[in-house]
């Protein structure tokens, strides 16, 4: 498989700026791999599908507002900076993103109040735009954590072009998030509202929840053809005995197991054995899923649509079949269903 492979034209007015009004309305494409045949359904209608004893896998990761803004000594330049993940508490040193990366050298400090009371020194360069940087504050750490969260911005995507709105820090979170670690939402589960969530709960669908923060490396463009020679960041993933024998339950008993969006599906495979049982799981994954990939646990999944040649839409290739994948979405373009982080939804079976 070719990177070139998963190309294709996206009009750039399919790309969602906004939600849909209600989590659970969006749209859903239902995909059936056996017949190869597609329905159009609404998001609240992933019910129908799945029946008492059947199990949903979900990713608890809670997005934190990872885009904070400073302003350059001397000079006053407003740059962005993008936390990506904490190094060491006790230091407060971080990696990071910065935008414009030029201007931002080893040495450089950043100010982020006008009071000065959080300030930020430049101690390494790691990539063309990451920096790692020693946060300066004089209080405890749990204000210095609030203090950047009062700081921060929802990190929305690049490609929402509009201002960030009051209810993003909403929206732009599952209803179920706990843990929090996340610098992008996991996406196919803001879909799930409390009403859908309850109606799923009656009908005696089961529920599991797993750990995987979600970092920038899955988006990051594949700058090789050879999809084999692509190395995935690692994103830390978590596994709780209790969870894992949820989920072992459903997979004894031969229930349907839905894994709600890609990341719940790579901490999935990341930590399944050859039996298909899954263990306990505490670290970091980098697997990159693509055609063609045996799955473990995973009997149908739920997931967005994803940009051309991104590491997402190969991973649905691997589970659905290449061709199927890109003849629905053809079909989805056609359609005009919305696409990435705020789009519609697909239901894999």
């Amino acid at each position: 498989m070719k990177t070139s492979d998963f190309n294709f034209n996206l009009p750039d007015e399919l790309l969602a700026e906004h939600p849909s009004e209600h989590r659970d309305e969006a749209r859903l494409m239902v995909l059936d791999r056996k017949t190869e045949t597609i329905e159009h359904k609404l998001f609240k209608d992933v019910i129908d599908y799945f029946d008492e004893g059947d199990l949903f896998i979900f990713n608890n990761t809670k997005v934190f507002p990872a885009r904070l803004y400073g302003h350059k000594e001397k000079t006053g330049a407003k740059i962005e900076v993008f936390l990506l993940r904490e190094l060491d508490s006790e230091t407060r040193v971080w990696d990071v993103l910065v935008d414009p990366a030029r201007k931002i050298r080893i040495g450089n400090k950043l100010f982020f109040t006008e009071d000065e009371s959080l300030v930020a020194e430049v101690v390494d360069n790691t990539t063309s735009r990451g920096r790692t940087l020693r946060f300066l504050y004089d209080g405890s750490y749990e204000e210095f954590r609030q203090k950047l969260k009062d700081l921060g911005e929802t990190p929305l995507p690049k490609y929402i072009k509009r201002p960030v709105e009051p209810e993003d820090a909403e929206r732009y979170q599952t209803i179920y998030a706990k843990n929090e670690g996340a610098v992008a939402a996991p996406t196919a589960g803001l879909h799930f509202s409390k009403h859908l969530m309850k109606r799923m709960e009656i009908k005696g669908i089961n529920f599991a929840e797993i750990t995987l923060h979600v970092g920038l490396g899955t988006f990051n463009p594949i700058e090789v053809e050879d999809l084999s020679k692509h190395k995935m960041e690692s994103e830390e993933v978590i596994i709780t005995e209790e969870q894992a024998k949820i989920i072992n339950n459903a997979v004894d008993e031969n229930r349907r197991i839905c894994a709600v969006g890609t990341t719940t599906m790579r901490a999935l495979e990341t930590s399944v054995s050859s039996n298909r049982k899954i263990g306990p799981y505490q670290g970091w994954t980098n697997k990159f899923i693509f055609p063609p990939h045996d799955f473990g646990v995973a009997t149908s999944m739920i997931t967005n649509f994803h940009t051309p040649k991104s590491t997402l839409i190969m991973m649905i290739a691997a589970f659905a079949g290449k061709d199927f994948v890109m003849h629905a979405y053809e079909e989805a373009i056609k359609e005009k269903y919305k696409f990435y982080s705020y789009g519609d939804a697909m239901l894999i079976l």
